[in-house]
């Protein structure tokens, strides 16, 4: 088929043609803004998931929704910066935020204050060569200069707030990768939007990470699940997971049979970010409607190659031996959360052995843990691909014939 009507999109984050299985978050997400607007108050969100389930893509969406809305957006994908790179790029979009609520020409006292705060915000920043945010404004001289990142930081949303409401409008702030913000920024971060609830301001924070991030803001801020909740997305079910893949297809003119979706939902699990790449695959090596199963098992080997060439892959690359050894010893264990010491005895090591490595990847964000004592993959089908790239497990080292120290688990 033409391969320029192609309607799939295996990018990340890219919005595919059809949303399907969201409408839910879509409708909590309204009512937050709507009641913000309104001067009245409501838990905001931190969508969780593994990756390829489309956080990105509703976070994408939430976007467009508060621009329609008539909200500015400010947009961050969280590196795993020091405070001082934190403070740098959520000066840069909120700079930007304040000449989007009013040109500088007629900006009232509020927004002047809180240009001024954001210049003290980032006063600190300048002798270390950072690149400059000064609104060439006048610092605000008590106000987020404190030296402290969650006392600047409610300083400075405070002050954001205030300028917002004044005219008549409200700043959404959109966290990708929270997971990777460090305890004192998502402490920082948690506490702030405390305070903007406390005084029913027009500023909110919407994030999203991986599954660990809710344990994680418990740990930072004991009120965080009072002050927040956490969707958690998934796979999408049969009838949802059919028409993500058959709809963008059904506008170009093209059907699929009813096994080969069943074939697909087999394949892909019901993951979003995978339909979308047996999708392409399909489009790419089919030549007619309607789409058969034998069409689906015909594009398998195009989708695999595709998924371990760049979905997979890229993460692998990441990893250093002892790393790769570990996800490889998991992997032949199923796809469920392993116990630490199921893991270590596959590699002939012990728990306390091995500790580090498991906790380097779970650093990493390509390991979680859905209960004490246990790690899961945060990238589906991760098991499949290991098994694919290394087919032999890791060689147990000498340690594996010695007895293990006492109280090894």
């Amino acid at each position: 088929m033409d391969p320029v009507r192609n309607p799939y999109t295996p990018n990340a984050g890219a919005e595919p043609e059809v949303i399907t299985g969201r409408d839910d978050l879509f409708d909590s997400f309204d009512i937050l803004l709507r009641r913000l607007r309104s001067g009245r108050t409501d838990q905001s969100m931190v969508i969780t998931g593994l990756r390829g389930v489309g956080k990105t893509v509703v976070l994408g969406k939430f976007r467009s929704l508060a621009l329609g809305a008539g909200w500015v957006v400010v947009e961050l994908e969280v590196s795993k910066h020091d405070d001082a790179g934190f403070r740098r790029e959520l000066a840069a979009g909120l700079r930007s935020a304040l000449f989007e609520l009013s040109p500088r020409a007629r900006w009232g006292e509020r927004l002047r204050f809180a240009s001024a705060v954001l210049q003290s915000f980032t006063l600190g920043l300048q002798p270390d060569g950072s690149i400059s945010v000064s609104t060439q404004s006048e610092h605000a001289e008590g106000y987020a200069d404190h030296g402290d990142l969650s006392l600047d930081l409610t300083d400075l949303l405070i002050a954001v707030g205030e300028a917002a409401a004044s005219v008549d409008s409200g700043v959404v702030l959109l966290l990708d990768e929270v997971q990777f913000l460090s305890s004192a920024q998502l402490e920082a971060v948690i506490g702030a939007l405390h305070r903007l609830v406390q005084r029913k301001l027009p500023v909110t924070m919407v994030g999203a990470g991986l599954p660990q991030i809710a344990e994680l803001a418990g740990d930072a801020k004991s009120y965080a699940e009072r002050l927040l909740r956490f969707p958690v997305i998934g796979v999408l079910d049969g009838d949802d997971a059919d028409e993500a893949l058959a709809a963008p297809a059904r506008a170009e003119g093209v059907d699929f049979s009813a096994k080969a979706l069943a074939r697909a939902r087999e394949i892909t699990g019901g993951y979003p970010y995978f339909i979308q790449e047996l999708g392409y695959a399909i489009w790419r090596s089919t030549d007619a409607s309607p789409v058969t199963r034998d069409d689906v098992e015909q594009a398998l080997d195009i989708y695999e190659s595709k998924l371990d060439s760049s979905f997979f892959r890229v993460r692998l690359d990441r990893t250093t031996g002892a790393q790769k050894a570990y996800l490889r010893a998991m992997a032949s264990l199923g796809s469920e959360p392993q116990k630490a010491a199921d893991v270590a005895r596959v590699l002939g090591r012990t728990s306390p052995q091995v500790a580090p490595t498991r906790a380097e990847l779970i650093g990493m964000g390509l390991l979680y843990t859905p209960e004490h004592g246990y790690a899961a993959f945060t990238v589906p089908h991760f098991d499949q691909f290991m098994i694919r790239t290394m087919p032999d497990l890791p060689v147990p080292t000498s340690r594996s014939t010695r007895k293990p120290p006492r109280g090894a688990q």
